[in-house]
C-alpha cells in the first residue's frame, strides 16, 4: 500500500524563511533599491557593533613622551630625513606689541533671505554630506556640475569600476573642508576659502553681500541604541532672519531639509564644535568683493590668531561639556598658526576634560577624530610618535566600525616610521590607498621611501 504524503508545517517553516531570505536580499541588490537601503542597512550594522562595543567608551590618555627623550639614532636619523617635510617644531613667540586689525562691524539689514538656492540631500550615498552641501554652493553660482563630480574626484572610495559610484565611495568616512576647498580652486572656474574663527555678524556681512556661507558644525541626535550621540555636520547657510532669531540653513541630511530656520543660539553652539569654521566659494572676479566684507578675516594667520583669541574666551566662560570643545579649539588655532608644542599642551587638557566628559547629557564626541586631526599635527611635529600611534589606535579601532580613515592610517603610518617600524608605516599607507584611491599625502609617502603606490 502507498504511503501517503503528510503535511509537515515544521519542514515548510525553514523552506519558507529560506525562499524570503534569498527573495530578500533579491530585492535588495536591485540598484535602485540598493542604492537606498545600502547606507541604512550600514548604519544598522554599525549601531549592532556598537551596541556591544561602545565607542563612547574608548578614552585617548596622552603620555606627554616625545621621542626626544628616547636614545636611538634611527628616530634622530629618521627625523633629519623628514625635515623637508615636515614644519618645524615651534612653541608660541613672545607676543609683541603689534596691533590687532580692527573689526568692522558694518549695520546689515535685518533679514536676508538669498534668492536662487537649488538644494541638493546627501541621501543614496555613503557619508555624502561633505559633497552635497559643496554641490549646493557651487550651484548658487550657476555652476553646471552635480554631486557625483564631486564625489569622483574628493570621495572616490576604492575606485573599483565594476561598483556603483556611491559603493565606490563607501570606504571614505569623512570628507576634510580643505578637500573641498581645493577642489573649487582645482576643479572649476570658482575660487574658495577657509578660515577659522567666524562669528555670527560676520556671516550676515556675507550673506548680505550676496555670498553665502558654509560652515562645519557638531549637533546632537538620539540614534538607534537610545543614546544622544554627537556628529559633525555641514550646513549652507542661505539667510538670516532676525525677527525669527535665526539662520536661514539648508540641511543635506534632514527630509525636508530646504530653507530651514537655524536659531542663533543653536546654531552658535554646534559651530563652536568646530572652531568657528566656514568656507565661502564665489566667482573669480568677485574676489576683491569678498575680501571686503572679511576685513581682517582675510588674512588667514589673523584668523588663526583671532580664533585662538575666541577659544581662550570660551574656556574662561564654558564649563561642562562645552570645556572640551573650546580646549581643542585651541589646540587647533595653535595648529593653524604651526605652534605644535602648545597645541599639543591644548590637546592633552582637551583630552583630559574628556575623561570626564558627563555622560548622562550625551555620549562622548567620539567621532571627533574622524573630522579633526589637529592633535595628530600637534603631537608629530612635537616628536610625541607614540602618543599619535596610540590616539590613531583608539580611533581606528575602538571608535568606528570599520578602521576606514585615510587620515588616521597616514598619521599613524608617518609616526610608526619615524619610531623605527618602516613595514608597519608602509601597510598604513597602502590601507589609506585602499579606502582614498591615489590620495597624494600617501602616494607621496611611499614615493618617498622608494615605492609605488
Amino acid at each position: 500500500m502507498k504511503k501517503k504524503f503528510k503535511f509537515n508545517k515544521y519542514l515548510l517553516t525553514p523552506l519558507a524563511i529560506a525562499v524570503a531570505i534569498a527573495l530578500a536580499v533579491g530585492v535588495y541588490n536591485f540598484p535602485p533599491v540598493h542604492s537606498r537601503l545600502a547606507w541604512r542597512v550600514d548604519e544598522f550594522r554599525t549601531n549592532i557593533i556598537y551596541y556591544f562595543n561602545p565607542p563612547a567608551e574608548a578614552v585617548f590618555q596622552p603620555s606627554g613622551q616625545t621621542a626626544l627623550t628616547v636614545e636611538t639614532a634611527v628616530v634622530t636619523a629618521r627625523a633629519e630625513f623628514m625635515l623637508t617635510l615636515t614644519p618645524p617644531v615651534t612653541s608660541t613667540p613672545t607676543p609683541g606689541p603689534t596691533p590687532s586689525p580692527t573689526i568692522t562691524t558694518t549695520p546689515v539689514p535685518g533679514s536676508v533671505i538669498l534668492p536662487g538656492v537649488v538644494y541638493v540631500d546627501q541621501h543614496g550615498g555613503f557619508n555624502y554630506c561633505g559633497p552635497a552641501n559643496l554641490a549646493m554652493t557651487l550651484k548658487f553660482w550657476d555652476w553646471t556640475g552635480t554631486r557625483d563630480d564631486i564625489v569622483k574626484v574628493i570621495k572616490p572610495g576604492s575606485g573599483d569600476p565594476r561598483k556603483k559610484l556611491y559603493e565606490q565611495s563607501e570606504p571614505d568616512k569623512n570628507v576634510m573642508p580643505y578637500e573641498m576647498v581645493d577642489f573649487v580652486n582645482e576643479n572649476t572656474e570658482y575660487r574658495a576659502l577657509m578660515r577659522y574663527g567666524g562669528d555670527l555678524n560676520l556671516v550676515k556681512r556675507l550673506i548680505a553681500a550676496g555670498f553665502p556661507v558654509l560652515v562645519e558644525k557638531g549637533y546632537y541626535e538620539r540614534d538607534v541604541n537610545g543614546k544622544v550621540s554627537w556628529m559633525g555636520h555641514y550646513l549652507f547657510t542661505t539667510g538670516y532672519d532676525d525677527t525669527r532669531g535665526g539662520f536661514i540653513v539648508q540641511d543635506a541630511y534632514l527630509e525636508p531639509g530646504k530653507d530651514l530656520l537655524s536659531e542663533y543660539d543653536t546654531y552658535l553652539d554646534g559651530w563652536r564644535s568646530f572652531n568657528y569654521l566656514f568656507m565661502v566659494v564665489y566667482p573669480a572676479d568677485l574676489e576683491n568683493d569678498v575680501m571686503n566684507v572679511l576685513g581682517p578675516w582675510g588674512d588667514e594667520k589673523w584668523a588663526a590668531q583671532h580664533a585662538l583669541e575666541l577659544a581662550e574666551k570660551d574656556i574662561q566662560t564654558l564649563n561642562g561639556n562645552n570645556l572640551y570643545f573650546a580646549l581643542f579649539n585651541k589646540g587647533t588655532s595653535h595648529v593653524a598658526l604651526q605652534q605644535y608644542v602648545d597645541a599639543a599642551s591644548a590637546y592633552d587638557k582637551a583630552f583630559a576634560t574628556y575623561i570626564k566628559w558627563d555622560i548622562e547629557k550625551a555620549d562622548r564626541p567620539y567621532r571627533m577624530l574622524w573630522y579633526q586631526t589637529g592633535p595628530y599635527f600637534a603631537y608629530y611635529y612635537s616628536a610625541r610618535y607614540q602618543d599619535v600611534i596610540s590616539l590613531a589606535d583608539t580611533t581606528l579601532n575602538d571608535t568606528i566600525s570599520t578602521p576606514s580613515l585615510e587620515e588616521s592610517l597616514l598619521w599613524r603610518g608617518r609616526a610608526y616610521y619615524m619610531s623605527g617600524n618602516t613595514q608597519a608605516a608602509v601597510d598604513d599607507y597602502r590601507a589609506a590607498l585602499k579606502i582614498h584611491i591615489n590620495w597624494l599625502p600617501a602616494v607621496q609617502a611611499l614615493q618617498d621611501l622608494g615605492l609605488q603606490p
